[in-house]
């Protein structure tokens, strides 16, 4: 373990890259659990990869905006620590890979100098919140909506509501009802509106994607903008008391909702309105500094005129700011090497806004360029290979890592997007320019390429012919986004060996090509053939009695295909549990004896319920009772201690740590939980020890 010293003044971030240094010691040691260990680490954006003794660092970046400044930071981060490469992520992130987790902390300290976290990254936790990559600039939009986002980033980092929830939640804000954020496929989603002259926003509950889809449902039509933050907090409240925590496969927003019904839902979010820490809470709207324009330079003859043409017909825009022109840029499969990013810079720092947006199809926005300086940066972006034209289209193919790094990747996504890119500019030049169709890739179900909402998705799983198994694609038609918060799921139409998935792409572009009727968008001629017909017309591709050798081996790969799903790491010890979430319960209430101390009267109360809730699992764990939810951990020490009389109480459990709701988070209730809570752990304790004697 190597130590390291902070030279960071914000004592909060110096602390928790402290207590990371801390804990990996520990687990070295065995000193701490390895699933416990593995909530902490990912809590701090440490993601185990596929390769053995590495790690995936996941860079927060709230709303995709990135400085120079910090992208160089970045780039020489990943030189020094991981593998040389930027990777952009879906949810606006950027990923360096092949990190050691013994240098992890050292690593979040160099990059937290430019203001760069990767706090609450990865892990069941409020992730990166995302929106629309043009929100300011956007000549659709009512308002910008990134002082929302960076207001809700900031308000819920840290935030104790959200540290140990069963599951993953994810927000997005887009700029106008085109939804290019897809508020539709998030936990809480939200499209600004303007009603009698006011801000707000309709918002949109339970979306997600994954291996069961599920489009979001409207719970408002408008929000009044002082009312979202409190909004999200009272769902995440329900989130965290009433959400699955053994199975993994159920616990997102989703299906807590499938199981209570939207009804209920709405109901339980009301009621925690009052235990909340602002009834209102406004936004600063001016909390997002302009970036600085460039100076005016001389206009320079395009180099190749044909080329520069088509770049600025598809990618190129003119802001809503008169004069201006926000500029996209197409990253081939998301990834940037250092070097390039270096020269990027170099080559565009006088020509756009010292900001950039990374744009959930994994590519850049430039903002604030002259036209006269479009010329310019077409020949400073081709000098970096980063000219392509046809940002956005059928031709930019968004993916995932897949199996080049990923544990749970199951086939190849990287390389098959690059050859699905290469057929459309080879084969299908008439679509470069075609912003209706989008393929999307994922190395598995779990849609981290969001192929669940693409018009044409692919997948990586896996098919048996007789003894042997190859590498195969999932096939999925007819998703994508139809505006104002609706939005529709792809639908599995057949499975297909990878290698002949190319040829899926093929024959529905030219069946398109044939039998649309003029002017259909693909969504039309989609539902106008039915996902029967795709299934017939594809069928043939699936037919494994005429298999080739070369169809075992996967995309990039040259040896034969076999699964191999990672796994993370492993402690190697045996710890007891019980005394573990004991000790867990005597730290949180160390958390709110903090809080308290600094009259953060909610963060208190919210640390406090999180020690009755650990010090009451303890107990029923040394029962065998491995609660799926806070609500049925509640229930069952009811039933299994007070009711039984094993665990004398004044009232019931549930009377007692639900107070949380019912009351104002107020001083005198933050000193009355506290010391019910102080209470409610000594008797725990002192029947831990009573059960080890016996």
């Amino acid at each position: 373990m190597q130590s390291f010293r902070t030279e960071l003044e914000n004592p909060v971030v110096e602390k928790d890259i402290i207590d990371l240094a801390r804990k990996i010691e520990l687990f070295r040691e065995g000193k701490i659990h390895e699933e416990k260990f593995r909530s902490l680490r990912l809590a701090r954006g440490v993601y185990g990869q596929r390769q053995p003794g590495v790690q995936m660092v996941r860079i927060k970046l709230p709303f995709g905006k990135v400085t120079f400044k910090q992208l160089l930071r970045i780039a020489d981060i990943s030189d020094e620590y991981g593998s040389g490469n930027l990777h952009l992520t879906t949810r606006q992130d950027i990923q360096i890979h092949y990190v050691s987790l013994d240098r992890t902390p050292e690593l979040w300290s160099k990059l937290e100098q430019d203001d760069i976290t990767l706090r609450e990254a990865c892990g069941n936790t409020v992730r990166n919140v995302t929106a629309s990559p043009d929100a300011g600039i956007n000549p659709e939009e009512p308002f910008d909506v990134s002082p929302y986002a960076h207001a809700t980033f900031e308000y819920f980092l840290r935030n104790p509501i959200c540290q140990e929830m069963g599951r993953k939640f994810k927000i997005a804000f887009s700029s106008s009802e085109k939804d290019t954020a897809f508020a539709y496929i998030h936990d809480v989603g939200f499209v600004p509106k303007i009603k009698d002259g006011e801000r707000g926003f309709k918002v949109l509950l339970g979306g997600g994607l994954g291996a069961q889809p599920a489009i979001a449902s409207v719970v408002h039509e408008f929000l009044h903008e002082d009312e979202i933050i409190p909004y999200i907090e009272s769902v995440i409240r329900v989130f965290d008391r009433y959400g699955e925590r053994n199975n993994r496969n159920k616990a997102r927003m989703k299906f807590l909702i499938g199981k209570l019904g939207l009804e209920e839902m709405v109901r339980l979010i009301a009621l925690e309105r009052t235990a909340n820490k602002f009834k209102t809470y406004k936004i600063n709207r001016d909390s997002i500094a302009e970036p600085q324009i460039p100076a005016a330079v001389a206009s320079i003859e395009a180099e190749d005129s044909l080329a520069y043409e088509v770049w600025r017909a598809t990618n190129v825009f003119e802001q809503k700011q008169k004069g201006f022109y926000g500029v996209w840029v197409k990253v081939p499969v998301g990834d940037i090497k250092t070097d390039v990013a270096r020269k990027l810079v170099d080559g565009i720092k006088d020509l756009v806004a010292d900001e950039m947006r990374i744009t959930a199809n994994q590519g850049l926005l430039l903002k604030h360029v002259r036209p006269e300086a479009l010329p310019a940066l077409f020949k400073a972006l081709n000098e970096v290979n980063l000219a392509e034209p046809g940002f956005d289209s059928l031709a930019d193919v968004t993916t995932c890592p897949g199996t080049d790094t990923c544990n749970l990747g199951i086939s190849n996504s990287m390389t098959f997007a690059r050859v699905l890119e290469n057929i459309v500019f080879d084969e299908y030049a008439e679509f470069v320019d075609n912003r209706d169709i989008k393929i999307k890739i994922s190395g598995c179900m779990n849609s981290c390429g969001q192929h669940g909402l693409a018009h044409i998705g692919f997948h990586g799983s896996s098919l048996k012919a007789g003894a042997r198994v190859l590498p195969s694609m999932q096939v999925l038609l007819g998703g994508g986004t139809v505006g104002d918060g609706i939005g529709r799921a792809a639908d599995k139409v057949i499975k297909v060996p990878a290698k002949r998935a190319a040829n899926v792409l093929r024959w529905v572009l030219n069946d398109y090509k044939a039998n649309s009727i003029g002017g259909e968008t693909f969504h039309q001629y989609y539902d106008a053939k039915g996902k029967d017909y795709f299934y017939q017309l594809l069928k043939p591709l699936a037919d494994l009695t005429n298999l080739t050798d070369e169809e075992f081996v996967d995309w990039g790969h040259e040896e034969t295909f076999k699964t191999a799903i990672g796994v993370g790491e492993c402690a190697s010890v045996i710890i007891d549990l019980v005394a573990t979430l004991i000790f867990e319960s005597e730290e949180k209430f160390g958390w709110a004896q903090a809080a308290f101390n600094e009259s953060r009267w909610a963060d208190s109360i919210y640390h406090t319920y999180t020690v009755f809730l650990s010090a009451a699992k303890a107990l029923l764990l040394d029962k065998g009772i491995n609660a799926s939810t806070h609500a049925t951990l509640i229930k069952e020490f009811d039933e299994k201690f007070v009711a039984a009389g094993e665990f004398p109480l004044a009232g019931t459990f549930n009377d007692l740590v639900l107070q949380i709701n019912q009351n104002e988070p107020s001083e005198a209730f933050a000193t009355q939980f506290m010391e019910q809570a102080t209470a409610f752990l000594n008797q725990v304790k002192e029947k831990r020890e009573a059960l080890l004697q016996a």
